[in-house]
């Protein structure tokens, strides 16, 4: 089940980040909205409500999720570059999926956030020094300190992994057609 759930392997906290990696992870993260506009194409009105794995959350609610968590990812950085250190708000995800807008409404105003978070997301992230990417948010929930180069790194691999998930159900149909 484990490659159900992280279908790209569980991220690793606390890694070093090289500014090229860094560079990889923002262009990665710039590609986010057209490979999730492709996904979102091929899924069906049936598909937007199978889940990945048991338990997991449906097509339609990671699409509003990863719409969810990139505007906090986006709030969060800025937090991060205007402030020494600030305490961000964590939010609950499966609750906030849980909410009718994540369970019913139609994914067109996700995808739409998205490419708009994302278009500004960017233009923060090239316009940053090297230095700023050493600048630090704490996670209460985490209790710890995260470095904007080890975030930047962490929703590169938060896009894949959901967009690793679209493309488990878009298999789970072909297997059944």
């Amino acid at each position: 089940m484990g490659h159900l759930k992280y279908p790209y392997g569980r991220f690793e906290y606390g890694k070093a980040y090289s500014k090229s990696d860094t560079a990889t992870h923002i262009e990665e993260i710039a590609a986010l909205p057209a490979l999730l506009n492709v996904l979102a194409e091929r899924l069906s009105n049936e598909q937007l409500e199978i889940s990945y794995r048991p338990g997991g959350w449906t097509a339609r609610q990671i699409i509003h999720h990863i719409a969810d968590s990139h505007s906090n990812a986006l709030i969060r950085v800025k937090l991060a570059l205007t402030e020494e250190s600030p305490v961000i708000k964590p939010y609950d995800q499966d609750a906030w999926c849980a909410l009718e807008d994540a369970k019913h409404a139609p994914i067109a105003s996700s995808l739409k956030m998205v490419e708009a978070i994302h278009e500004r997301w960017i233009w923060v992230l090239k316009a940053m020094s090297e230095s700023d990417f050493s600048k630090k948010y704490i996670h209460p929930e985490y209790n710890r300190e995260f470095r904007l180069d080890e975030f930047v790194a962490l929703y590169a691999w938060h896009g894949k992994q959901h967009c690793g998930h679209l493309q488990l159900i878009l298999a789970q149909n072909k297997d059944h057609e």
